[in-house]
């Protein structure tokens, strides 16, 4: 089994690194059988290439069994046209990655950012090919348009095909859960394209009987993630309101570094951390890669599900319980959630965790 790894900005390589010696544990403890090969994309292939993203890049991801995409610098990339191409929207688009999964859970051994008592455990599904994201709403061109100097238009995509299919998944995965959807939307307000993502939602509803739905203004959404976390299993959304709504549940659980993150198709999975690259603290080894090892292990158990693999299945389990047992100890965590530890050293203890979950 064969991933193409690509380390990309900031802390990316670090973190990156970090979940591979991970991964790499996993691979020697259920004997996996995995290769790893590397190619550059971000700022390391904009020097050399001239691009932040070749298309052969692409072109050759669709040949593995994953991808481990790390962080990218994408506000400090030059114009488009000038070679600053969006990396993980280039890998979305291109491959049709349009699951983005994002689970929010507390730990009892960490603090949370929420009120004394309240616990979280839920999924957010959120589309990703398609939304007020001006960079892959068109086939050709943008999405924003500046008619004047001082006037911009930002023009938003919603199709059925796309609602369908996040819904149907956001399903499949409350089946496996608590039983629960709620459909995040603002459908008072655009009444054309919250309303069509509702009635796709609904639609799909019908295929699930065993599924409670229930949908909730996205501005509403918010308040509900402070007030009453527990009410949420998996929360499906548009691109733009599920990017927000997961960055908050992430942080309101414990951290953004904790959380994990897998972008998928019907048949191609990429682990990407939630966060972004934080170049001020690149190269430091100080980096917390939680978030991408978790990210990665998802990846493992979505192919393991996937292909019907019960030792993938087991690997993802055991970095997710394995990153829950060094997180237990308040002497093995990075210094964001108040430890010492730095991020090769956090990565070797996990590693070592991986052979006794």
């Amino acid at each position: 089994m064969k991933f193409i790894v690509l380390p990309c900005d900031g802390i990316g390589p670090e973190i990156v690194a970090a979940s591979v010696e991970v991964l790499k544990a996993a691979d020697a403890a259920y004997k996996l059988d995995l290769s790893f090969d590397y190619e550059s994309v971000g700022f390391d292939s904009l020097k050399e290439h001239g691009t932040t993203l070749r298309q052969e890049v692409l072109d050759k991801a669709k040949t593995y069994d994953g991808i481990i995409l790390g962080t990218q610098s994408h506000a400090d990339y030059p114009a488009p046209e000038k070679g600053g191409r969006n990396v993980s929207a280039g890998f979305r688009i291109g491959l049709d990655l349009y699951a983005n999964v994002r689970p929010a859970r507390t730990r009892p051994f960490l603090q949370s950012n929420m009120r004394e008592g309240r616990t979280m455990d839920l999924i957010i599904m959120r589309e990703a090919t398609e939304g007020f994201y001006p960079d892959r709403n068109m086939a050709r061109g943008w999405g924003e348009m500046m008619p004047s100097p001082d006037m911009a238009l930002s023009t938003r995509k919603i199709t059925r095909h796309c609602s369908e299919r996040i819904a149907r998944r956001a399903f499949e995965l409350a089946m496996t859960r608590r039983k629960k959807v709620t459909a995040i939307h603002k459908a008072n307000s655009f009444h054309m394209t919250d309303g069509l993502f509702l009635e796709a939602v609904r639609h799909v509803a019908k295929d699930f009987p065993l599924v409670q739905l229930d949908d909730l203004l996205v501005d509403a959404s918010t308040a509900h993630l402070v007030k009453e976390p527990e009410r949420f299993d998996v929360l499906v959304a548009t691109n733009f309101y599920g990017d927000i709504i997961s960055d908050l549940a992430s942080e309101l659980s414990g951290s953004l570094g904790l959380a994990g993150s897998i972008m998928a198709s019907d048949d191609l999975c990429c682990a990407q951390a939630q966060h972004g690259s934080a170049p001020t603290i690149a190269g430091k080894d100080i980096a917390n890669p939680t978030s991408m090892i978790l990210s990665v292990a998802m990846m493992v158990r979505w192919i393991g599900d996937k292909r019907d693999n019960k030792a993938m299945q087991q690997a993802g389990d055991a970095m997710s319980a394995a990153v829950d047992v060094v997180l237990s100890n308040p002497a093995s965590r990075t210094r964001d959630i108040g430890g010492t530890m730095g991020c090769k050293d956090f990565a070797k203890a996990v590693a070592k965790a991986v052979g006794t979950v």
